[in-house]
């Protein structure tokens, strides 16, 4: 009965997380506009943050339960289902055929973060530090690199106005409506995320898994969902810059807003097993640059969406076999 009530309340978590999230981007994006502030701006803030809130709502929660390797494992899992898993679906579904200068820097910038969050994790390995760890002031490290990159985009989407890649309708929603949307996504994703990673360490124990390989697939392809929707639907409409930019916003926001905001919050333990994992997204994110932005088509299509599949199904086997 209890493990029926654990993977229950595990599945019931997901569920809302992405709801809970879904409930604070409307409600908060309804309320931005009643004050009339910009769509751009909405969409910069309230709608791309809220698609990373399950990531950060559960790192969080992770982090303050003295659980490290699941909420390592859920950023580091998740940027890495976004390029395998979530663009190999939707370039299957849509050749995801972009503009070059769209994406250009945002790879780049998505790289250099990665590195930078690996190379933080592994500064303790060079001096005499007992337990590894991402620190405090790494954590704040990563939202001072956030913050450039918000300072980026906001200036490149003046210059370039048609970079907005998301926008939120609102137009029945009234502000006593807005603010229960606020408080039920707020609601939402405090009890989703509780019960999620309470469930991934229950799930864990009793499997004989470790917490990071839990955090690296099961949590980190649920808190992925927002990103799989959101880019899986904008391929349907044909909308392939807003595929690509949505998985490349999501890697950075998660690498430099939710991990840096976790480690701000309470210092997280690092495995150098990890490391392995860190070098495959960087690798994923060198594919994903030669494949769309210096490839000729400059293009994703059917063939390669299918390779990117292949590549993710084969870590996640390599992950099962690593334990």
């Amino acid at each position: 009965m209890n493990d029926f009530i654990t993977y229950s309340l595990f599945t019931i978590g997901f569920v809302l997380l992405i709801k809970g999230a879904d409930w604070l981007v409307n409600g908060a994006s309804s309320i931005a506009k009643k004050f009339n502030i910009s769509d751009f701006v909405v969409g910069l803030t309230i709608v791309s943050m809220g698609t990373s809130m399950p990531e950060l709502v559960v790192n969080v929660i992770a982090s303050l339960n003295g659980n490290a390797e699941i909420a390592l494992g859920n950023i580091i899992g998740s940027n890495i289902s976004n390029v395998f898993l979530i663009l190999g679906i939707s370039s299957i579904i849509f050749p995801l055929t972009i503009n070059k200068d769209v994406v250009k820097l945002e790879v780049v910038y998505s790289i250099l973060a990665t590195v930078l969050m690996g190379f933080l994790a592994n500064a303790s390995f060079l001096s005499d530090t007992d337990t590894p760890l991402i620190s405090r002031f790494d954590g704040f490290i990563l939202l001072v690199f956030f913050a450039m990159f918000m300072i980026y985009v906001i200036r490149s989407t003046k210059n370039n106005p048609e970079k907005v890649t998301e926008e939120v309708d609102t137009s029945d929603i009234n502000i006593p409506k807005a603010i229960l949307l606020v408080v039920l996504g707020c609601v939402g994703l405090f009890l989703g995320g509780k019960w999620v990673v309470e469930g991934a360490e229950k799930i864990a124990l009793q499997m004989g898994m470790s917490q990071s390989l839990v955090g690296l697939t099961v949590v980190a392809i649920g808190t992925s969902l927002p990103e799989l929707v959101t880019s899986a639907v904008a391929a349907f409409k044909k909308k392939t810059d807003i595929a690509v930019a949505n998985v490349l916003g999501s890697n950075i926001f998660n690498l430099l807003w939710v991990l840096g905001l976790s480690a701000s919050i309470s210092p997280m333990s690092f495995s150098k097993m990890l490391n392995m994992d860190i070098l495959i997204l960087i690798l994923g994110t060198i594919m994903l640059m030669g494949t769309v932005v210096t490839g000729k088509k400059r293009a994703m299509g059917k063939k390669e969406g299918i390779v990117f599949l292949l590549a993710y199904i084969t870590y996640i086997v390599f992950l099962i076999q690593r334990g």
